[in-house]
């Protein structure tokens, strides 16, 4: 399921591990005023629907080169934050005639280069084993799991959007997800990037920290690096009005010299 708006370069929004397509409720307004904007809801996601058996962290690329299809676009723009910045390094080492340019917001190459061991454990600990273990759902992880990602500032309507996000995940799908996407062990190098690139980071982010993104690129050829202030790791959402300025005065200037 998408939400799209707009005419123009195709540019697709990929959420996060805990996300769907409503989180960027306050991009597609701004973006589809010079491109052809859609918002996924990722397999097992929001509106779209479960699956069987085992998740490859691989089919959320193949289902994205689906979805360009779809729309008849030879390439397209993609902006991911958090895991869906990993779904689109993923995406890009699979199918690079297919990209455009890339945002990666928020992100890592791997789960354990943004978090140790113990971090890595508390991440789950505070998710995973809830859910398994306990019998939980996943409204009942909601609140804690939003707190640990919003940065100092962020105000009660940021934390009850991205807690409504995480309240309203299929359990199961979410499960398969976590364990596939942690121990994914094949990361794009991205000294082989050949796209435009930026890289958007939270001066507050406790997942990601900048540091993390000024090393992605500075390994990255033709890239920019952004630290937003005040911003924990849903950068979309904590300061909308800074994300989406950098992101489509990036996006401008791609799409002029193109």
């Amino acid at each position: 399921m998408v939400d799209r708006e707009g005419e123009g370069p195709l540019l697709i929004l990929l959420h996060g591990i805990g996300g769907n397509r409503t989180n960027w409720r306050a991009q597609l307004p701004d973006f589809s005023k010079t491109f052809h904007c859609v918002a996924w809801d990722a397999r097992g996601y929001g509106d779209s629907d479960d699956y069987e058996g085992p998740l490859d962290f691989e089919d959320f690329a193949h289902d994205l080169l689906r979805v360009i299809d779809h729309f008849d676009a030879e390439r397209a723009h993609l902006c991911g934050l958090s895991m869906g910045g990993q779904i689109a390094q993923c995406f890009y080492r699979l199918y690079p005639e297919r990209v455009a340019s890339l945002v990666l917001a928020a992100t890592f190459t791997h789960w354990g280069a943004a978090l140790g061991d113990a971090a890595l454990e508390h991440y789950l600990s505070l998710r995973l084993k809830p859910l398994q273990e306990e019998g939980k759902a996943p409204s009942d992880i909601a609140d804690a799991a939003a707190s640990a990602l919003l940065g100092p500032t962020a105000t009660e309507d940021h934390h009850a959007q991205l807690a409504n996000s995480i309240s309203t995940l299929h359990k199961e799908s979410y499960i398969k997800t976590l364990q596939s996407a942690v121990p994914y062990d094949r990361p794009l190098e991205l000294e082989s990037i050949r796209v435009p690139s930026l890289y958007l980071y939270g001066e507050h982010d406790p997942l990601c920290p900048p540091e993390l993104g000024r090393k992605m690129a500075n390994r990255t050829p033709d890239s920019r690096f952004f630290e937003i202030a005040y911003s924990g790791h849903l950068i979309n959402i904590e300061q909308p009005k800074a994300f989406n300025e950098a992101v489509l005065h990036f996006l401008n200037d791609v799409t002029a010299i193109g």
